[in-house]
């Protein structure tokens, strides 16, 4: 029993270590994956959406100091209830994502190692056979000595989890996992190989045929025939090839730009995927750094998901000497975790990424 407690005391730790260290590096993209989680038609805890971000955090770092404690047999008992109360909870909200398909990915590892809702359920009911094992043979959790350091230890890494938490808000993340990272080339990302499987649909219509409801199922054609619609539901059968790069587009008055705009040779697009929570300052920063930009030959424009008036009151409180295309929101808060956030490009591929706070880092 005690050699099997070691191990999984090991393997639990390492991967709320790994787990936790890869969303504190992320924490704004997780706070997005809880906000999924409290919206409505999921959890419908939606009075918590304001908080996710604070959420996230505590979360995180509860989750690596939780690691941390099991490796050092601090605080047993408070360690295996605080990882036993954390894994039923997240069991059961992965199963029911999953069941119910509400959320596709739990963002357990972040970008990092993307699951789908029954893998990550999956993995969720292997770590609870794992901490049962430790939450009964916890007498075999021996502290690793000397024990008098556990404290300092324990103290030590939530201040440097503080610390680190801070800095990737203020600036970037530390380690880019998604498809927009520097030295990408958007064009190629969003490239559909010859010969790629295509996806393969059911459509289920729901007709009302003489009082009586009926369902007919075909592959995408409208049914022929005599009855009232009703509703039609959307079955993947196969999935198809996906590119990297596949909810991205520059577009304005209903005309796609994207291709035009990414085939420049100097480009500079500001990212506020919504305007109304931008930041005041970020914007001021923007507004030094684009006219430095467009004095150079830059071509500048801005993305965001916000409407004509957000647009229009932004550009006139900032001076703004460039104009905005729509994107979408969720796309846009993909490519930067800033708002607003600045990407510099040539001919589609990703020279520099920054923060607001680094707009003086920006080479021209």
């Amino acid at each position: 029993m005690k050699i099997l407690v070691t191990f999984c005391r090991i393997f639990v730790a390492a991967l709320f270590l790994f787990s936790g260290f890869i969303k504190l590096n992320d924490p704004l993209g997780f706070s997005y994956k809880l906000q999924e989680y409290f919206g409505e038609g999921v959890l419908n805890l939606e009075f918590l959406i304001p908080y996710a971000l604070l959420i996230a955090v505590f979360l995180v770092i509860f989750e690596i100091i939780l690691g941390i404690t099991l490796i050092l047999g601090y605080l047993p008992k408070f360690t295996v209830w605080s990882l036993l109360l954390m894994i039923v909870f997240f069991t059961f909200l992965t199963f029911y994502s999953a069941y119910f398909n509400k959320v596709t990915d739990c963002g357990c590892f972040g970008d990092a190692l993307p699951l789908t809702p029954w893998e990550s359920f999956t993995k969720d009911l292997i770590l609870l056979a794992l901490i049962l094992v430790l939450f009964f043979g916890r007498k075999f959790i021996t502290p690793v000595h000397p024990i008098a350091v556990h404290k300092w230890v324990v103290f030590v890494s939530f201040t440097l989890c503080l610390g680190f938490a801070y800095y990737v808000l203020m600036y970037l993340p530390v380690f880019d996992f998604r498809a927009y990272k520097e030295g990408i080339d958007m064009l190629k990302g969003m490239e559909v190989p010859e010969g790629a499987p295509k996806a393969e649909f059911a459509y289920h219509w729901k007709f009302d045929i003489n009082g009586e409801e009926k369902i007919i199922t075909t592959s995408g054609d409208y049914p022929k025939v005599e009855g009232e619609f009703i509703n039609v539901e959307t079955e993947e059968l196969k999935e198809g090839y996906e590119p990297a790069i596949h909810d991205f587009a520059i577009e304005k008055d209903g005309n796609d730009y994207t291709v035009e705009l990414l085939k420049k040779e100097k480009l500079l697009m500001i990212v506020a995927y919504n305007l109304s929570k931008s930041e005041d300052e970020g914007f001021t920063a923007i507004k030094e750094v684009t006219d430095k930009a467009k004095s150079q030959g830059f071509t500048v424009i801005g993305l965001t998901a916000s409407g004509s008036k957000d647009i229009s009151d932004v550009r006139a409180k900032y001076d703004l000497d460039f104009y905005f295309f729509s994107t979408d929101e969720t796309a846009l808060k993909t490519v930067i975790r800033s708002n607003p956030g600045i990407l510099k490009l040539k001919y589609g591929v990703i020279q520099q990424k920054l923060h607001w706070n680094d707009a003086d880092k920006l080479s021209f």
